[in-house]
């Protein structure tokens, strides 16, 4: 099976009507043609005769068709514009995005051609749907440069949607750099068969019985359902989600999203500042992930041991620590660095700056898994499906997919809060065993269980406990998101980035810009179409055509902030999803601001000759022969005066941490130093959620080590409250 197609996940497709009228989606594909518009070609102009070898037929046609592509022809590209606005965004993101485009679209005040409203966005008379491309192309840069804010946030939105939607549908692009659907020489592993339970139709709840439920399959809930059936416990893991053998990964830029992330990759803050990333699906955060293996830092833990926790400077978590790693085989041992990876490295050294290889939790196998965004075909990486589900399994735990939870059930014991279960609606797949078409079955079911752990994420544990009917006031808050913008550096060489493993090495030299462990690191992105060109910058179409045409040629940085300042999750009024309330503070924008000036002075000195980065209005640096070193120095640091402009300035976030945080006291926190939510019995957290601080490196481990030590601080309660009977 080499290299064949994996098998398809479809997705289901959207019913109900439209929520854009006609009007709207002309206005709203106008712009689309705008940000990605049909071009001329002409092989003689250098800025689109950059790709290797065009001047071969196939290729001068594979190229031609690319420019000529404009984003409302491809029909795949409107299915998902379709998806976003009636199933994705959230009733505000909708009711805003709408209201622009009908005032767009106004034709109430016409007179003859004449528009008032559309005099007053445009600075012209005739509609903007009616405009030429020229003229469009105006109208949205004079948005980007508005002296009013919900147009230039209106403009970078339209923008992030259409490139999105365009990376992940384009049909010239990928043959155009060479980018494979699957890793080259890929394998396909041997996925485990946890033979689901099935519920049967009925019109009462469906009623189960265990020791142990444990709500949600990730990193925290993978090893207690380990732990807790290697230890004699009937455990039951229920996980909203579905399972995905590696036969049907990595899936496509279209099935990835849908299937494998919250919310389909698009969680926003309230403000627009930050695009949140998190796993939804068997295996969560850890099914997803860069096999980046990093454990906490030390000075992280003792800030941990000083809010009065000690427990995060003993012995015993780092024998959790330990045990994880060895679980997973987490080792540096097997590394083989990909071009970019080498470039960060090569940039460190000559620069002088401390770095370091990151562990990889691939099992001792050296593993190139450049594609595991969606999903990892090889199942080298050991992630809650592969390296501590399987093992729940053989120990005699159960398993329930596409289970939504929706509320913990209590008892009220003396007036304390004890947990007896959970109840929520399970939705079977359909009748072919797929889950694009009607389910079979859709049925409430009541586990009833001595102990409850909530193992959901962290925007996910909150509102479950929210929707349970707790009122501690810290449910939610001091929320944690690492804050994440990129430098990009264009090299004569081919790169091909998406090739090998994704993230290998560090830049630990500026983790601590402010004497107390907050700063940056600097890291390697996955560099596959729709996460990189998502997040690329956008100055007109023929620009933004001619950066994705050199991928192959593109190394992609990240800055990792660790954050200080924090936000929350809460509930949103209408339909219940996650709602984020974050944005990053005046002194982190400043690190950030830091970290990239270091990451293009990096670029530069590894021969980088276009370097750019995603803040708005900042111009990229072009290496010429005549460059000299003063003039890259006065552009990088001109980055630092220039800052990031507000509302326009938007970052990333792949790690969730701290909404349920865990305390020394109830006023503090949510949970207590062996996870158990204060105020009740029988009720655990086990997930980054409880992470007192930001961790300052990627979650995981921790996550992991955690979990270990609440799943057996309960197996210890449980031992011992079973000999007092």
């Amino acid at each position: 099976m080499d290299n064949e197609q994996p098998l398809p996940a479809n997705v289901a497709p959207i019913t109900g009507p439209d929520v854009l009228s006609p009007e709207q989606w002309e206005v709203l594909l106008s712009i689309c043609d705008t940000i990605i518009p049909s071009l001329g070609y002409d092989d003689r102009d250098p800025s689109q005769s950059s790709s290797p070898d065009v001047g071969n037929d196939d290729r001068a046609s594979l190229t031609k068709a690319y420019y000529h592509e404009s984003a409302s022809e491809i029909p795949e590209l409107r299915d998902l514009l379709k998806r976003l606005f009636n199933r994705v965004l959230n009733s505000d993101e909708r009711a805003e995005l709408s209201r622009m485009l009908t005032l767009l679209s106004d034709t109430h005040m016409d007179i003859g051609s004449y528009s008032a409203v559309s005099l007053l966005l445009t600075g012209r008379i005739t509609l903007f749907s009616k405009q030429p491309l020229s003229i469009r192309q105006e109208i949205l840069e004079g948005w980007a440069h508005s002296r009013l804010p919900p147009l230039r946030l209106f403009q970078r939105t339209l923008a992030l949607i259409t490139k999105s939607a365009w990376a992940r549908t384009s049909p010239n692009l990928r043959p155009l750099i060479g980018l494979p659907r699957v890793p080259i020489n890929s394998k396909v592993g041997k996925g485990f068969d946890f033979n689901f339970i099935q519920i049967p139709p009925g019109s009462e709840p469906e009623v189960i019985e265990t020791d142990v439920v444990i709500v949600g399959s990730g990193c925290g809930g993978g090893v207690c359902a380990k732990e807790l059936a290697e230890a004699g416990l009937n455990v039951i893991v229920v996980e909203k989600g579905h399972y995905w053998p590696p036969e049907y990964l990595p899936m496509t830029d279209i099935q990835g999203p849908c299937q494998l992330f919250m919310n389909e990759g698009q969680n926003i803050s309230d403000d627009g500042s930050m695009v949140v990333l998190a796993g939804s699906t068997w295996g969560g955060g850890g099914a997803v992930n860069w096999s980046a293996s990093w454990p906490i830092q030390d000075y992280v833990r003792q800030q941990w041991a000083d809010t009065g926790l000690p427990f995060f400077t003993s012995g015993k978590f780092q024998e959790s620590v330990d045990r994880v790693c060895a679980t997973m085989g987490v080792s540096t041992d097997h590394i083989k660095h990909n071009k970019p990876n080498l470039k960060l490295l090569e940039g460190c050294k000559s620069l002088g700056w401390k770095h370091s290889a990151l562990g990889q939790n691939t099992g001792g196998n050296q593993h190139s898994c450049g594609h595991c965004h969606f999903g990892c075909r090889s199942a080298e990486k050991q992630g809650p499906g592969v390296a501590w589900l399987p093992k729940a399994g053989e120990a005699g735990a159960r398993f329930i997919e596409g289970l939504m939870v929706s509320n913990i059930e209590f008892d009220d014991v003396e007036g304390q809060k004890v947990a007896k279960g959970v109840r929520g609606v399970w939705t079977s797949r359909d009748e072919h065993g797929c889950v694009a078409g009607k389910p079979t079955t859709t049925r409430e079911v009541l586990i009833k269980a001595k102990r409850v752990i909530v193992s959901c994420g962290s925007l996910q544990s909150p509102l479950l406990l929210l929707r349970s009917g707790l009122t501690n006031p810290q449910i939610g808050r001091n929320l944690y998101l690492h804050p994440v913008t990129l430098v990009g550096g264009i090299f004569e060489e081919e790169i091909r980035p998406w090739e090998g493993a994704i993230l290998t090495a560090a830049c630990t030299e500026f983790e601590d810009l402010d004497g107390e462990g907050h700063g940056v690191k600097l890291e390697i992105m996955n560099t596959m179409a729709s996460t990189w060109l998502t997040w690329s910058p956008w100055e007109n179409g023929r620009q933004f055509k001619k950066l994705a045409s050199q991928m192959d040629h593109t190394a992609g940085f990240v800055i990792v902030h660790r954050d200080k300042i924090t936000g929350r999750v809460y509930p949103d009024p209408v339909d219940g999803r996650c709602r984020i309330d974050y944005g990053p503070s005046a002194s982190d924008k400043q690190m950030i601001l830091q970290g990239i000036m270091r990451t293009a002075q990096l670029c530069y000195e590894t021969g980088a000759q276009e370097i750019f980065t995603i803040v708005p209005g900042f111009k990229p640096f072009v290496r010429t022969n005549d460059t000299t070193k003063e003039e890259f120095d006065e552009w990088a640091h001109s980055i630092i005066s220039h800052g990031l402009p507000t509302p326009q300035s938007y970052f990333g976030s792949a790690h969730q941490m701290g909404t349920c945080r865990m305390s020394a006291s109830s006023d503090e926190g949510v949970v207590g130093p062996k996870g158990e939510v204060w105020g009740t019995k029988g009720l655990y957290i086990a997930d980054a959620s409880v992470f007192p601080t930001a961790s300052g490196v990627n979650p995981s481990v921790t996550t992991y080590a955690v979990a270990d030590y609440i799943a057996r601080s309960i197996v210890t309660e449980w031992n011992q409250s079973a000999a007092r009977k």
